[in-house]
């Protein structure tokens, strides 16, 4: 009898992995090599194209990419416009600073995509924004990587499901690792991560606070470089223009790098969140660590970003493949 039960338990174990499958289990390298062959070639020569109009796509696509997976999980929500019946995640508040330059970088690959014919609306959109955020990242002097591919597009895109999903500039390290933590990530995963700060711009109203406002008797975060303060001062004065911004990065904006964590050993990070990654004692030696070694951080980074890629995956009848990333089918 007991022998019954421990097969019973382990036929039940087996089911439950094939009906409910973790998150990323159904991601593979090769999932498009007999359904889109040149997929990768494909998306490839279109994001390069967008790269070399403007550098903005790089952090306009990461940042997409990271808000889309951080929701309802990878599976292209994110670039669903609203209707008005329905209000989507892009016009959640926090996600209505997301530049058009992600959303255009998408819509052209897969508009080069869907113009193959063997590949019309079989390859999609979340995979396409996973693809085009490696490769721009890439282009950007950073590591390149295999990308799991095998996600569905999402079936639904709402506003509320935005509420308390992404991290905040003013969060410390404890609200940054559970934030990252409930998507499965490791506390090394968001230090790793927020290195994509290395690329993009931040608007003066996201971290003004810092300069002006820090706390009581003290205006300004003593944990900034002084230097670096006068430089955001200047191009950030009190009650700025809203769409005044600096770069993320103030030394080599133009490159995909491990820049950011030597800019936070000099007090240079230019949010809260960013330099609490310094300043607090538990994730300084991480710090340390990949500010040291180009190739450390890059390692990291690829173990990083396609954990990030597995959260929330949709597979089966959870999703479907859009014909259009922008509008549900």
């Amino acid at each position: 009898m007991r022998k019954f039960a421990l097969v019973l338990l382990l036929i039940l174990a087996i089911s439950n992995l094939t009906l409910f499958p973790r998150w990323g289990s159904a991601l593979q390298q090769n999932y498009y090599a007999n359904i889109c062959p040149n997929v990768e070639s494909i998306v490839r020569g279109a994001v390069t194209q967008k790269f070399q109009e403007t550098f903005n796509a790089v952090g306009a696509t990461i940042r997409l990419f990271f808000h889309d997976c951080f929701v309802e999980g990878c599976d292209g929500s994110v670039l669903i416009s609203s209707t008005p019946t329905n209000t989507a995640e892009r016009d959640y508040p926090d996600n209505q600073s997301l530049n058009e330059d992600g959303f255009d970088t998408v819509d052209r690959a897969k508009a080069a995509v869907d113009a193959d014919p063997q590949c019309t609306n079989k390859v999609s959109c979340a995979d396409i924004l996973a693809l085009a955020t490696r490769d721009l990242i890439a282009l950007a002097g950073g590591p390149s990587y295999a990308v799991e591919l095998g996600r569905f597009d999402g079936l639904s895109s709402t506003v509320g499901s935005v509420v308390g999903k992404l991290p905040a500039p003013t969060f410390d390290l404890d609200q940054l690792t559970g934030i990252f933590g409930s998507n499965g990530l490791s506390m090394l995963d968001m230090i790793v991560l927020s290195a994509c700060h290395t690329v993009g711009f931040a608007h003066c109203g996201i971290f003004s606070d810092r300069l002006y406002n820090f706390a009581p008797g003290s205006p300004m975060d003593p944990t900034l470089n002084k230097n670096y303060a006068a430089q955001l001062i200047s191009s950030c004065p009190p009650n700025p223009n809203p769409s005044w911004h600096v770069f993320l990065d103030p030394v080599t904006p133009g490159a995909f790098d491990n820049q950011y964590f030597k800019n936070l050993q000099q007090g240079m990070g230019l949010l809260f969140s960013d330099q609490v990654l310094f300043n607090d004692t538990r994730s300084q030696s991480t710090v340390n660590s990949l500010a040291s070694s180009s190739s450390r951080f890059e390692q990291a980074f690829v173990v990083a970003i396609t954990n990030m890629g597995r959260v929330g995956v949709k597979t089966g009848l959870q999703g479907n493949i859009r014909e259009n990333c922008r509008v549900f089918n």
